[in-house]
């Protein structure tokens, strides 16, 4: 079996997530809000399968603007259930809205998502599925730990030999021990 970091490139939906997004560290609200559900979406399903809707997703959920998401009520939970573009499971939708509506919480008791992740760093991964079981819904051990390694938090996204982990390790994100440190 191979790598992702082996398969990925040059593949025409793997490959641009793979050099460009996956591991990357970011404090995009957003971008950030976007990967967590992405993960939420990818349980039990392939991950071409979530980049193939990816698109689809985005413009469905108003491009993962938290505020809009989290006001989301019936008439929004039955238009997303009825596209066809996207993954439509009741509970996935329901737990986006959800998480949605925790985010903008953070953003007073915490400064914002980002700062609540890196003021939560470092954690083991069995600490941060507990967290964010606690926190959010829908957040397992693999959705957790993939969110966390795709953002930077966890290690993991790329094989050493892959050309990516140098680039990454350049950037300094928060696994290599390079937290932020919003907070006073």
């Amino acid at each position: 079996m191979s790598s992702y970091c082996e398969s990925a490139p040059g593949h025409e939906w793997h490959g641009p997530y793979h050099e460009s997004e996956y591991g990357f560290p970011t404090t995009d609200e957003a971008v950030l809000f976007e990967r967590l559900a992405l993960e939420i979406f990818q349980a039990g399903l392939s991950w071409l399968t979530v980049l193939k809707k990816r698109q689809a997703t985005f413009d469905a959920f108003d491009g993962f603007n938290v505020d809009r998401v989290a006001a989301y009520g019936e008439a929004e939970v039955a238009r997303l259930l009825a596209d066809a573009g996207i993954i439509r499971n009741r509970l996935k939708v329901r737990a986006i809205i959800h998480n949605a509506q925790v985010i903008q919480g953070f953003r007073e008791n915490q400064g914002g998502f980002d700062r609540w992740i890196d003021a939560s760093h470092p954690l083991t991964k069995p600490d941060w599925v507990k967290l964010f079981k606690k926190t959010f819904k829908f957040t397992g051990g693999e959705i957790t730990g993939e969110f966390l390694m795709s953002i930077g938090y966890l290690p993991g996204a790329h094989d050493d030999k892959c050309p990516i982990s140098n680039k990454l390790k350049a950037l300094k994100p928060a696994w290599m021990g390079a937290g932020r440190k919003f907070y006073g």
